[in-house]
């Protein structure tokens, strides 16, 4: 009996762990800003073995009308370009252009926003971004204000897993 007892607390533990890691991705509502690339690549053109780095890093994140993306670049720039400009990498009719090496863009609505180097070869070689925007109407209360790029956990998952860590316990 007490070894069943331990197989099920071990077992529950285990997908409390579980849960916290797979609800736990990077979301900032409100006012967070993310740097392009994580904070130690920026906006660059990757290397022949990384030509997916900006679509995987902005598949780890969730982005929110009121947040921001900082590109930080040397040698190069940014481009706001429609759908089409994105996928062919094609910066002859750009919505944006911004070349100052530190360009922070504004993600005011929401849907797709796409982004690429104005270097036609560094863009084809995976220097392009699309990120899509979530709307906030579906909060209901205001998140923190505790500053910049918090991480807001919606207050049910707190007793959901403040539930699931009692029942482990007993």
């Amino acid at each position: 009996m007490a070894a069943t007892s331990f197989l099920c607390s071990c077992f529950t533990t285990l997908c409390f762990i579980l849960l916290i890691s797979a609800t736990s991705g990077q979301a900032v509502r409100g006012t967070g800003e993310f740097k392009v690339g994580g904070s130690d690549q920026g906006w660059r053109q990757p290397a022949a073995n990384e030509t997916e780095m900006y679509a995987l890093w902005a598949a780890t994140k969730t982005f929110y009308v009121g947040n921001s993306l900082r590109f930080e670049y040397k040698n190069d720039s940014v481009e706001v370009v429609a759908k089409w400009g994105y996928y062919h990498c094609d910066s002859s009719r750009p919505i944006s252009v911004y070349k100052d090496g530190n360009t922070v863009i504004n993600l005011d609505k929401p849907g797709p926003i796409y982004f690429i180097s104005a270097d036609p070869d560094h863009c084809k070689n995976g220097q392009r971004l699309m990120v899509e925007v979530m709307t906030l109407h579906s909060i209901t209360h205001s998140p923190p204000v505790s500053g910049a790029g918090s991480v807001w956990v919606e207050p049910g998952l707190v007793f959901f897993y403040g539930a699931l860590l009692l029942a482990s316990i007993m």
